[in-house]
C-alpha cells in the first residue's frame, strides 16, 4: 500500500480543478475506510463545497472523458485511471417520519459528514493544495477502525429511525469487515427494527445478498436475528430458533446449525446461489416438525416440502426466480440425497440416480451436504465425510463408464410414436420411464441399441405393433 493515501494521478487533476474553482472537495467515506483497512477499492466519492456536478464535468473535459449526470440527485459520475469516481455537492439532510428520502440542501463538510451512516465511512481526505491529504475525521473513526466498531456519527436511534436501511448496512458492514456493533448501536437497532418495513425489498436485498456473500456470513445473520430484523424481514428463517424438548428428546438448534452450514460452505465457495442454498436447506423444518415418543423428533420430508417453499420466498425477498432460484431449490430438494448415500451401501445405481438428478450441479451438491455434517463428534464426522469420498470415488468411475450426468434416455418419445404409429398416451411415458430406470439401475447400459431392443420387448408386451 502506497504510504501517500492520494498518490494516484487522477487526485491531482481533481486538486488542480478545485483550487481554480475556488471550492473545497474532499475524498470520503468507503474508499477512505478501506485504505486503512488495506482492502481494495476503486470506487471514490469526492464531496465539493459546491456544485459536484461542475468539478466532475471540468474533469470530464481535461480527461475527454464522458460525464454522467444525474441531475435529481445532485450527482455526476465518470470513470478514470481505472477508477469510478462520483461527485456531489456537501449537503445537510432533514426526513419525514414516513419515508426515507431526505429532503436536501447545500451544507458544509461537517454536515455531509454529520449525515453520514457510520463513524468509519465519514472521514475525509483534503483535495484542496493547502491541506491536501489531510484527514478530517470530526467523529474518531479511526479509533473505531482501530477497536472494530460500527458506530453512528450522531444519536444511533436518530440515524436509523430517517434512514432504516442503515441499520441492514450495519449489519452488513460488522459481517464484511468481522466487527462489532457498538452498544448504542445494537439496541438502537433493537428499538427501531419496525421501521425497515418502510425499506423496498429491493434495497434490502441488497445488504442480504452482502451479508451472505461475506467472509463469515453467519455475523451478519446472527446479529439480524439478535436485533429483530430477520423476523421482519425472513421470518422463515427466524423460525429455525429454538430447542423444543419433551421428555429426553431435544432437537438441535436448526437456525444454529443453518449458520455452521453456512459458514462451512463459505469457507470453500464464493458461490453467492450455493451459499443461499446453505441458508434455506433446512427451511421447511420447522413446517415439517414432528414428535415420536419413541424416537423423538422428525423432520419428514423437509427437503421436499423446503424445495417448494424456495420459489415463494424468493419472490417475496426479490431475488431473481430463473436459473438462482431453480439451482436453489435443486439443492433444497436433494440435500439429503448424498448423507443417505453415505449412511448405507453405496449403490451404483444411487450413485447413478443422484448423478443423473444433480447433473453439472452435482459437486456444488456434494460440498453443500459435506458442509452440512456438523456434529460435535469428531467420530461421526470423520465417518460421514470418508463415506462422503467412497460416494465421489463411485461417481468418477461411474461417470467415465455410463455418462450419466445429464444424461437424456436414448429412447424419445417421437421414437416411439413413429415406430408404432400411436399418438401421446400414458403408455409412451410409461415405457420411457422403465427404460430410463433399467439404465439408471445398469440393468441395461446406457446405449441406443440396449435401450431399443428393451422398447421391442415392453411393446410387444402391451400388444403394439410396429409400423410396416
Amino acid at each position: 500500500m502506497e504510504n501517500n493515501p492520494l498518490s494516484l494521478p487522477i487526485f491531482s487533476k481533481i486538486s488542480r480543478i478545485v483550487d481554480a474553482h475556488n471550492v473545497e472537495a474532499y475524498v470520503v467515506g468507503g474508499y477512505v475506510r478501506d485504505y486503512y483497512l488495506r482492502r481494495p477499492s476503486t470506487d471514490i466519492d469526492i464531496v465539493v463545497v459546491g456544485s459536484g456536478i461542475e468539478i466532475a464535468e471540468a474533469l470530464g473535459r481535461e480527461l475527454h472523458t464522458k460525464v454522467s449526470v444525474f441531475k435529481r440527485f445532485g450527482t455526476a459520475a465518470l470513470r478514470a485511471d481505472g477508477v469510478e469516481l462520483e461527485f456531489v455537492g456537501a449537503r445537510r439532510e432533514s426526513y419525514s417520519p414516513d419515508s426515507r428520502k431526505p429532503a436536501v440542501e447545500c451544507g458544509t463538510i461537517e454536515d455531509d459528514q454529520l449525515r453520514r451512516d457510520f463513524t468509519i465511512n465519514a472521514m475525509a481526505w483534503s483535495l484542496n493544495s493547502a491541506t491536501f491529504g489531510k484527514l478530517l475525521d470530526p467523529f474518531d473513526g479511526m479509533y473505531d477502525l482501530e477497536d472494530c466498531i460500527i458506530r453512528t456519527p450522531c444519536d444511533a436511534d436518530i440515524t436509523f429511525s430517517d434512514d432504516p436501511l442503515r441499520m441492514m448496512r450495519a449489519v452488513r458492514f460488522a459481517s464484511q469487515l468481522g466487527f462489532e456493533l457498538s452498544d448504542e448501536t445494537f439496541y438502537a437497532i433493537q428499538r427501531n427494527c419496525q421501521r425497515i418495513e418502510i425499506v423496498s425489498k429491493e434495497r434490502i436485498i441488497v445488504e442480504l445478498n452482502k451479508i451472505v456473500a461475506s467472509p463469515v456470513p453467519s455475523i451478519g445473520f446472527e446479529l439480524l436475528h439478535l436485533t429483530g430484523l430477520l423476523k421482519l424481514i425472513f421470518p422463515e428463517m427466524a423460525a429455525l430458533s429454538g430447542v423444543e424438548r419433551r421428555g429426553n428428546h431435544a432437537h438441535k438448534d436448526n437456525f444454529r446449525h443453518t449458520l455452521k452450514v453456512l459458514d462451512n460452505v463459505a469457507r470453500r465457495s464464493d458461490d453467492l446461489w450455493l451459499r443461499w442454498a446453505a441458508v434455506m436447506h433446512d427451511i421447511a423444518k420447522p413446517l415439517t416438525k414432528g414428535y415420536d415418543a419413541k424416537i423423538g423428533w422428525t423432520f419428514h420430508s423437509h427437503e421436499v416440502v423446503g424445495s417448494k417453499m424456495v420459489p415463494h420466498i424468493f419472490r417475496r425477498l426479490g431475488l431473481p426466480l430463473g436459473e438462482p432460484m431453480r439451482f436453489v431449490q435443486k439443492m433444497v430438494f436433494l440435500h439429503l440425497r448424498p448423507i443417505i448415500l453415505a449412511e448405507d451401501i453405496v449403490s451404483d445405481s444411487a450413485v447413478r440416480r443422484l448423478l443423473f438428478e444433480a447433473g453439472d450441479d452435482v459437486e456444488k451438491l456434494m460440498l453443500l451436504c459435506e458442509a452440512d455434517i456438523t456434529s460435535g463428534i469428531e467420530e461421526k464426522v470423520k465417518r460421514f465425510l470418508k463415506n462422503f469420498a467412497l460416494v465421489r470415488e463411485k461417481m468418477h468411475s461411474l461417470e467415465e463408464r455410463d455418462r450419466i450426468r445429464n444424461f437424456q434416455p436414448p429412447i424419445t418419445g417421437d421414437i416411439i410414436m413413429r415406430e408404432y404409429d400411436i399418438p401421446p398416451c400414458n403408455i409412451i411415458g410409461e415405457m420411457k420411464e422403465i427404460i430410463k430406470n433399467a439404465i439408471l439401475d445398469g440393468e441395461i447400459p446406457n446405449e441406443y441399441d440396449a435401450a431399443h431392443a428393451m422398447l421391442e420387448r415392453l411393446a410387444a408386451e402391451r400388444g403394439l405393433k410396429r409400423r410396416e
